[in-house]
């Protein structure tokens, strides 16, 4: 059975740094593109930044030079490290995988994320 399993949300001040991680179950770790989206109240879901199998990243303009993304593909984890937070980062952070050698695709149940004084 697979499971993408997130943890790290939880509230911070605005400028403050959290790290959330995603541990993949049940896939070729490896051969999935490793995503994070958030989805805030009232707005549309949006991709934040991804991975390849290799480690090459992509980010969104809004979080480029804050957020950083990582994997360890031994541990089946991804990392997404957020550092001078807004309350506009505000929102639910959902880990999704999707194949690289196919149309596969999964998510985690989201977590949340408070920016907020």
């Amino acid at each position: 059975q697979v499971q993408l399993v997130e943890s790290g949300g939880g509230l911070v001040q605005p400028g403050g740094s959290l790290r959330l991680s995603c541990a993949a179950y049940g896939i070729r770790f490896s051969l999935y593109v490793m995503d994070w989206y958030r989805q805030a109240p009232g707005k549309q879901r949006e991709l934040v930044a991804a991975i390849t199998g290799g480690g090459t990243p992509n980010f969104a303009d809004s979080v480029k030079g804050r957020f950083t993304i990582s994997r360890d593909n031994a541990k089946n984890t991804v990392y997404l490290q957020m550092n001078s937070l807004k309350p506009e980062d505000t929102a639910i952070y959902c880990c999704h995988a999707r194949s690289s050698v196919g149309t596969l695709s999964y998510w985690g149940q989201g977590t949340q994320v408070t920016v907020s004084s």
